[in-house]
């Protein structure tokens, strides 16, 4: 990324240069080994930190700007807690028909007036490359919090981290990607993170929700073997991480078509018992029909440790772009 004016005189700072520091978040492409490696040591330490003290010091006096053009529950509260845990404020705007928006602000006017008063931004966009066009006219570190289609990175991040923390590695895993991945960006970002690692990939959908063709192609570039199939049932038994996705009927402009596809996939005590011992099964949630509450109280579902997971990969993301892990 462009270091722009967020890297100048960084050790006259006396911050840490952690190669994070100053940065924009803005896609999985951005991490490599050493950088994922680093991103997911921190995290384990901010869960220490929760657990043990509940909250630090860290960013005091840090100020995150909480900019979110579409709804979110766990993204926003999670930026949101990780910020104030870490002894810093938040201004929060996860609404902006509340906002100057509403009068017609372009998303770079907003973007300069949230710098001036903090010290670091996280967008969530409904349009493709809007967190790239953020960074572009912000001279403070921008974390893309969702993208339209396009990526979630923090999600893909986190994802990971549940992976590792359930499995114990993610060497030689078979990874299952199910349900609409078309429109889903946390399918997305998490596949292009997991080509930095010997994986094998299993896309899971209907025809017209099939895995676009520019994430096919990192795949490809990259020699993971992968397999796509319309059928969940023959594949289950073989997979270590079972990753389910909403059909976001937001996303569809013709509904009838949304009905179609709606149901197609649910998990639930059957699918389960065909699902090897020891497995994971992750959601990025919200969840609709395609996990059963009953499949809440296996020990594979790894869903909510996922959702809490977010907090403590968050942590380490403000706490490195800040100059403080």
């Amino acid at each position: 990324m462009n270091l722009k004016t967020k890297d100048v005189d960084r050790m006259a700072a006396n911050k840490v240069d952690n190669g994070f520091y100053g940065q924009d978040i803005i896609s999985v492409s951005q991490f490599d080994r050493t950088k994922l490696d680093y991103i997911l040591s921190v995290a384990t330490e901010m869960k220490v930190l929760v657990e043990r003290f509940g909250s630090a010091d860290l960013l005091q006096g840090k100020i995150l700007a909480n900019l979110f053009y579409e709804p979110s529950t766990r993204t926003s509260s999670s930026f949101m807690a990780s910020m104030l845990r870490l002894g810093g404020q938040v201004i929060p705007i996860n609404n902006v028909q509340y906002s100057s928006v509403t009068k017609g602000e372009s998303l770079p006017d907003t973007v300069r007036t949230l710098e001036s008063y903090a010290d670091v931004i996280v967008i969530r966009h409904p349009e493709v490359g809007s967190a790239a066009t953020a960074a572009h006219y912000a001279s403070k570190p921008v974390i893309n919090a969702g993208d339209g289609v396009g990526e979630h990175p923090t999600q893909a991040l986190l994802d990971l981290y549940t992976i590792i923390e359930g499995l114990g590695d993610v060497h030689g895993l078979k990874v299952a990607m199910v349900g609409d991945l078309k429109y889903g960006r946390t399918v997305h970002s998490l596949t292009k993170l997991l080509v930095n690692y010997p994986v094998e990939f299993v896309f899971v959908s209907p025809d017209n929700l099939r895995m676009p063709g520019d994430v096919l192609s990192v795949v490809q570039a990259s020699g993971h073997p992968y397999l796509e199939t319309e059928d969940v049932h023959n594949i289950v038994g073989e997979v270590d991480v079972l990753y389910v996705t909403r059909v976001q009927k937001e996303r569809f402009t013709d509904l009838a078509e949304y009905d179609l596809v709606k149901d197609r996939y649910v998990v639930d005590s059957e699918l389960m018992s065909r699902a090897k011992e020891r497995m994971i099964v992750m959601h990025p949630l919200p969840r609709v029909n395609e996990i059963s509450y009953a499949v809440d109280s296996d020990p594979r579902a790894a869903y909510f440790r996922q959702m809490r997971n977010g907090m403590y990969i968050r942590m380490a993301l403000l706490a490195a772009v800040l100059g403080k892990a």
